[in-house]
């Protein structure tokens, strides 16, 4: 003798009115002091003893350049202390390290330097013709979309 799923239905809807109508119980007198006392402590604390993301952004960029320059300095001394504190070493340990850098940065330019000649000689009429033409196919999306979802979800509208 197993219930009908329908019978469960009726049970879940006729539970839930009832609680729905139950009203609302207040909280204790004293859990509410606390908590708006606990709202308030916090709200007055300076953004140094809050979050990070409390923080303002150039307290934020400052720790953070502050962190990579720490990390920066831990890693010099460490490669130092491997080369035996000598200087000849030391500066052939991040001289190696460095050269990927330049190279990085020279193909990086090139790349720039590429696509600054290639905008510099497309005709200024093409890019507004483009601009236009990719601003008339996203209206059209939207258009379509909008259009799409009536045609299959008429019943929401008229609620």
């Amino acid at each position: 003798m197993t219930p009908s799923p329908d019978s469960h239905e009726k049970l879940e809807r006729f539970i839930q009115q009832t609680v729905r109508g139950l009203p609302a119980r207040p909280a204790p007198p004293s859990l509410e002091r606390r908590v708006l006392a606990e709202i308030a402590r916090r709200a007055a604390l300076p953004w140094w003893r809050k979050s990070f993301t409390h923080w303002p952004v150039a307290a934020r960029a400052a720790f953070l350049v502050v962190c990579v320059g720490i990390v920066k300095l831990f890693i010099m001394a460490t490669v130092w202390a491997m080369a035996g504190f000598d200087p000849v070493q030391y500066a052939e340990a991040f001289a190696a390290r460095i050269d990927w850098v330049e190279t990085a940065v020279a193909r990086l330019t090139a790349v720039t330097s590429f696509f600054e000649i290639v905008f510099r000689n497309i005709p200024p009429l093409w890019l507004y013709g483009g601009l236009a033409f990719f601003a008339s196919m996203y209206l059209a999306l939207f258009g379509l979309g909008a259009a799409a979802y009536r045609t299959l979800h008429p019943s929401r509208l008229t609620s």
